[in-house]
């Protein structure tokens, strides 16, 4: 961790690997290097839950809820399906509800049709699509971000919620399971008519940036677009180049609206909002480096892949809450956080469930464009690997 100044604001990288020790959390009761894939855990597992998972003939994946937590807990349903798939349980697997699209994304629903469906159906995913549609469920499992403390095994603490989620649920099903750090799952991208349009018109060549502005909490946790364009004037004039600055943020009424600003000296500034999170990830792997708010399009940004596997360096902004908890684990997916937000992820707590300095006036703006645009120049030029 390298201070970026001012006092107080730090940048984490996202390979970086946090010791059991040096935060709170809870140890997973076995060390998973010790234990061979597919072996019995030294805990027992819940005997009903693994009773009404094998018999199940159906799972279904429901989240109606937040895209961001929808995102961070696909390695809860990655879990389950590589208990059937140890198991070798036969089982139908569909997705269903607003996310079904990205979720055929991540490839975790490869699993053959059962030949003999059992009539038992198990769902996953958050309370209100389990509410939907976990009423005739022979068991339903809730991936509640609240609910996974953060595990240490190994000598190494866990604190991404995708490894909170999938290391949860492998103790209660009690096999190790084979997936290992980072544990999030990526979303394969492709072809979109839409990125297609933006190359041919001159927005997708020289140095492309993307910066996040859409939140669920914009009083607190929106950096704002004027100061991201603050940010990507200092970026283009350190580089000599003429940026091209993608806004992205969301729309109420659901549509899209796409209009561009009057270019500036260093950087061209296009508007996106309410583009479809299937069409953003298409569009991601197409920048050099992308910057958001801690919201649920940065956690797209960070899980969306090109074709030959890479993916530009994605920074999130957190004033408040964990940085560490808040993320995808994946290497290329940073953080720049204030105090308050270390001491959060040092203690494992949430400003808001914890009721933590839930008064306190440190939001967005103790990050300056200046201070950010030189750790964006220092991944963009390679000096932070």
């Amino acid at each position: 961790m390298t201070a970026v100044a001012p006092v107080g604001i730090r940048f984490h990288h996202g390979s970086l690997v946090v010791p059991a020790g040096a935060v709170h959390t809870t140890p997973l009761g076995y060390d998973r290097d010790s234990v061979p894939i597919g072996a019995p855990l030294p805990l027992a597992a819940s005997a009903e839950l693994v009773h009404r998972l094998s018999r199940c003939g159906e799972v279904v994946v429901a989240f109606e809820g937040k895209l961001g937590d929808t995102l961070l807990a696909l390695s809860g349903v990655r879990s389950v399906l590589d208990w059937l798939r140890l198991r070798s349980v036969r089982v139908a697997v569909r997705a269903v509800g607003p996310y079904a699209g990205l979720i055929a994304r991540t490839g975790l629903i490869r699993q053959p049709q059962a030949t003999t469906p059992s009539g038992w159906r198990a769902v996953i995913g958050d309370r209100p699509g389990i509410e939907a549609h976990g009423s005739e469920a022979a068991v339903s499992l809730v991936l509640d971000p609240a609910a996974p403390p953060c595990w240490s095994t190994d000598g190494r603490a866990h604190p991404a919620l995708p490894a909170r989620h999938y290391l949860a649920l492998e103790r209660r099903l009690g096999i190790r399971l084979p997936a290992t750090a980072p544990f999030a799952p990526t979303l394969a991208t492709g072809p979109n008519n839409l990125v297609e349009e933006l190359r041919s018109v001159g927005w997708l060549g020289g140095l492309n940036l993307a910066a996040i502005t859409a939140t669920s909490w914009p009083e607190r946790k929106d950096y704002t677009a004027q100061r991201y364009i603050t940010l990507a004037e200092h970026i283009a004039e350190a580089q000599q180049a003429q940026a091209r600055l993608l806004l992205i943020g969301g729309n109420p009424d659901g549509s899209l609206r796409i209009t561009a600003e009057a270019p500036r000296r260093h950087v061209q500034v296009l508007h996106l909002d309410g583009m479809p999170a299937d069409h953003l990830a298409d569009l991601f792997p197409h920048c050099h480096l992308i910057v958001g708010n801690d919201t649920g399009l940065t956690h797209l940004a960070a899980m969306a892949r090109s074709r030959d596997g890479s993916s530009p360096p994605i920074i999130g902004l957190y004033a408040r809450h964990s940085h560490s908890k808040w993320r995808t684990g994946l290497p290329h997916h940073h953080a720049v956080a204030t105090d308050l937000s270390n001491r959060m992820h040092q203690g494992d707590l949430c400003p808001v469930r914890d009721a933590i300095a839930p008064d306190t006036n440190i939001h967005m703006d103790a990050f300056p464009p200046a201070a950010l645009a030189q750790v964006c120049l220092e991944l963009l030029n390679g000096v932070r690997q």
